[in-house]
């Protein structure tokens, strides 16, 4: 437990601000709502077994495709977003980028025998990567919050923003502590003029080691040039998506999870018709959906997520895009769905 990629308790003034939060109680951070990581009460040993059984068709059966976009000469003149596989993306509008989540090392776990991405998943590296504005972690997960990426990409960052806690890791790994700032839910920061954000609540937990909910996890708003974008971090489904979507009066786009949902742990991860849900309640103008496409980390086939988010999105009349990995999405444009995952 002592190598880096474990990362860092709080500690110091950072540990006194969380036992300031309302948030941490009783030596943990605390969900709004009631919330098992296995209701069920799963035994270590089917959870693992099940792990390891599971089906071939939670890989692809062959190489994904993907878009290779020059991403140090973007001069995108309206909100675009670049995803490059499960929850790591590139928001960039009126030359401010913001980078969310970055996994580049190819592993979602800190070693190299487990979380591998799939074959065609992974083709963006750290020197493919312009000056970071601003660079969002929502929470400590491996596939979430990358040692390999964070340690290598560092110097190009300007300024990180985490949940309350989780800059105990990035100032551990050499990021320098004056360019990290840390929320709590319901504070927000303003990062230039027309640029703000505001950490909300979301329905999860964290931890890199035995300790679990130190530091705590969090969804974003992000309102950029007069835009409103969600940026979702792992979450189950819960009251907070419509009481986010009523305090911020809808948003322009939602990028929200679908994808490692399991049936023993329906609580910190949604399925993909509870994406739509969660859509709904934000009052959302489009469904991006991410965390999906690149790790095996339950036990559905690989495309199940989308597939199934699609019926329920048509079934709900909610506008669903779907890009390729590395392929721009832009906001204003009429995005042209192509299923790309179907691989047969």
């Amino acid at each position: 437990m002592n190598r880096k990629v474990f990362g860092k308790l709080p500690s110091g003034e950072r540990l006194n601000r969380i036992l300031l939060s309302p948030n941490f109680k009783n030596g943990a951070f605390q969900n709004i709502e009631p919330t098992d990581v296995n209701p069920n009460k799963v035994s270590i040993g089917k959870l693992i077994l099940d792990f390891y059984n599971k089906p071939k068709s939670v890989v692809p059966g062959r190489e994904l495709t993907f878009v290779k976009t020059d991403l140090n000469n973007l001069a995108f003149d309206q909100p675009s977003v670049i995803w490059f596989g499960h929850s790591s993306y590139l928001i960039t509008y009126k030359g401010f980028t913001i980078l969310v989540d970055p996994v580049f090392s190819g592993y979602a776990s800190p070693v190299k025998l487990f979380g591998k991405s799939f074959l065609g998943s992974d083709n963006y590296r750290v020197e493919d990567f312009p000056t970071i504005d601003l660079l969002i972690i929502t929470h400590d997960h491996y596939d979430h919050l990358d040692y390999e990426t964070i340690a290598k990409i560092k110097g190009k960052v300007k300024m990180a923003l985490t949940p309350l806690g989780v800059g105990a890791h990035l100032e551990y790994w050499g990021v320098d502590k004056n360019k990290i700032a840390e929320l709590d839910w319901w504070e927000k920061c303003t990062i230039q003029t027309d640029v703000e954000i505001t950490a909300t609540p979301s329905r999860h937990f964290s931890g890199r080691g035995i300790s679990r909910a130190k530091s705590l996890w969090a969804s974003f708003v992000l309102k950029i040039h007069g835009r409103k974008i969600f940026i979702g971090g792992d979450s189950g489904y819960d009251k907070q998506f419509k009481i986010i979507g009523e305090r911020y009066n809808g948003f322009d786009l939602a990028l929200i999870e679908c994808g490692q949902y399991g049936v023993n742990w329906p609580q910190i991860h949604m399925t993909p018709e509870e994406t739509v849900m969660a859509a709904k309640d934000l009052n959302t103008k489009i469904l991006f959906p991410v965390h999906w496409a690149k790790f095996a980390l339950s036990t559905h086939a690989w495309n199940e997520p989308v597939n199934r988010l699609i019926v329920a999105a048509q079934k709900e009349n909610v506008k669903l895009v779907t890009p390729k990995m590395g392929q721009p999405f832009f906001l204003e444009q009429e995005h042209q769905p192509m299923e790309w995952w179907n691989l047969d």
